[in-house]
């Protein structure tokens, strides 16, 4: 994909001031993030951490968290590279103001965090939920950023974004809902989620099917020369 990728980027912005606060401020491209490569690097960050836990000395860490209901490498790299996913669709979207996306980014990252919290505190079927509920919270703030953008309130130009970028962010924005429904099964716990590793496995293939879903509707819309 790298390869056959073409060199398009999209501009991280600030807006500094060069007077009093309240007038027109100086706009300037903090950087030119390759599209390309910020995809290649989440889908990279993912190979990376399921080698990391095929090695053998992390094996045994990954299988003994898995009898006490806990996966704490799935959420280190969910916090890495959901957020970069996050971050390039909010790009697609419109959204570069470096601020913002650092926002975003980091919103994202603690949504994954109370995922882990959830984890760490509680069992299936105690009936503990707020973590999970405090994470569901910060999960929609990067989605209302991106609707704000998709919808463009107040615009006169009439322009609307490719039909691509509609498509992304409704297929990610359902993917991303799936991953806190697993978890609610997990804790509620529902039929066959009792099993913790049948979430663990529906996680795996969320994760591998979120992520190419991603990748190749990026690389179709906007990669290819």
């Amino acid at each position: 994909m790298l390869a056959l990728a073409d060199e398009f980027t999209l501009p991280v912005t600030g807006t500094y001031l060069v007077g009093p606060p309240g007038t027109d401020g100086q706009s300037v491209t903090v950087l030119d993030l390759s599209v390309a490569g910020a995809v290649g690097a989440f889908l990279i960050l993912s190979a990376l951490f399921h080698l990391l836990v095929s090695a053998p000395f992390v094996f045994k860490r990954y299988l003994t968290g898995l009898t006490q209901h806990r996966n704490v490498f799935r959420w280190v790299e969910y916090s890495l590279s959901s957020s970069l996913m996050i971050v390039v669709i909010a790009q697609l979207c419109g959204i570069t103001d470096v601020a913002a996306l650092i926002a975003i980014a980091g919103v994202n990252a603690s949504m994954i965090f109370f995922g882990w919290l959830q984890e760490k505190y509680h069992e299936p079927g105690d009936g503990g939920f707020l973590p999970f509920a405090l994470g569901c919270v910060a999960g929609v703030v990067p989605w209302l950023a991106i609707l704000v953008y998709v919808l463009a309130p107040g615009s006169t130009s009439g322009a609307e974004p490719p039909a691509f970028v509609y498509a992304i962010v409704i297929s990610l924005f359902a993917f991303f809902n799936v991953f806190a429904l697993v978890q609610w099964l997990q804790y509620r716990p529902v039929g066959r989620f009792r099993d913790y590793l049948v979430g663990e496995r529906t996680y795996i293939a969320l994760s591998f099917i979120a992520k190419s879903a991603l990748a190749w509707q990026v690389f179709a819309g906007t990669l290819t020369a």
